[in-house]
């Protein structure tokens, strides 16, 4: 039970992996994209993070969920900074 629960985990995270990349050849903006891109990567990998944490024995739990969060943290933040260098275009006195 605990391996098919995983096995779908994985499954759904690869599918937002793909998911995520259709709107890059949409006509939307490249912040759009970006944003769509980022969103489904980070929770595409959180879910392969938690199908890998499922099956596996207690003392590998706390490495898996550190690399957890650090998904959520590095893809939030990197995001904003991409945001920001793109709104500010390099015209500032």
């Amino acid at each position: 039970m605990i391996t098919a629960l995983s096995y779908t985990c994985i499954g759904i995270g690869i599918f937002f992996w793909f998911w995520g990349t259709f709107p890059l050849v949409g006509d939307r903006s490249v912040l759009f994209k970006l944003h769509t891109l980022s969103v489904a990567d980070t929770l595409g990998s959180m879910l392969i993070m938690v199908g890998l944490l499922l099956p596996k024995v207690p003392s590998e739990w706390p490495l898996l969920i550190l690399g957890i969060i650090t998904l959520a943290i590095w893809n939030t933040v990197l995001g904003y900074v991409l945001a920001y260098g793109s709104s500010s275009g390099g015209n500032q006195s």
